[in-house]
């Protein structure tokens, strides 16, 4: 559960990292928070299997391992491109 309430805050926090860009404030304190709360998302997530394997509930390691793992994968991968867009717009806009 406390994985799903890190990934919204992740998620929130990036849209607010872009709108930011956009609106032309600061955005890096969004932009670390973004990050952060992904980061702290998979190691909630790695907690909840933690506890799945010491009491040994192979049931839903083999249910739902599979598919979070290659979910995990797909939204760090969009958190950390949507995270640092704004720096990369920014180094394209000034050459």
């Amino acid at each position: 559960m406390l994985f799903m309430i890190f990934g919204v805050i992740a998620i929130v926090a990036t849209f607010i990292n872009l709108y930011m860009y956009k609106a032309g404030k600061d955005y890096k304190l969004a932009m670390a928070m973004g990050l952060s709360f992904t980061a702290l998302t998979l190691c909630a997530e790695y907690s909840l299997v933690s506890v799945w394997v010491e009491v040994e509930d192979w049931a839903a390691l083999m249910d739902v391992v599979p598919g979070m793992e290659r979910a995990l994968w797909f939204l760090t991968i969009v958190s950390i491109l949507l995270n640092i867009a704004p720096i990369l717009l920014e180094r394209k806009g000034k050459k």
